[in-house]
């Protein structure tokens, strides 16, 4: 197996969710995972993530380092202003963060995470 990843979906089966009906705040967003690896202990994931317009809860566990390519996205953590994501984006959730996803334009990013 190489040590280099380049992130390409081609060859790789999307797998299709959504938010758990309890965290979905407006709408019916709807995910789109493309995962390009998962380390031998399961820890650290690394792929593309797509969603539709909708806004819903989110807790994260994890460290996540992800860029947007495509779309439009208001991130707003609890106690804090809102922050509009717009392509070329990069960004950091780390473990703890606690908030809301808002999707005005659906949106591609790609991702790094690394679980606890």
């Amino acid at each position: 197996m190489s040590q280099f990843l380049k992130f390409d979906r081609a060859d790789v089966t999307p797998e299709q969710d959504r938010p758990a009906p309890e965290r979905v705040i407006d709408g019916d967003p709807q995910f789109t995972t493309w995962l390009l690896e998962t380390s031998p202990d399961e820890r650290t994931y690394a792929g593309y993530w797509a969603a539709t317009p909708g806004t819903w809860r989110v807790s994260y566990d994890e460290w996540e380092y992800c860029t947007l390519l495509e779309g439009l996205a208001i991130v707003t953590e609890d106690g804090q202003p809102p922050v509009t994501l717009i392509p070329g984006d990069h960004i950091v959730f780390r473990s703890g963060y606690q908030g809301q996803w808002q999707v005005i334009e659906p949106v591609l990013k790609t991702f790094v995470i690394i679980l606890p």
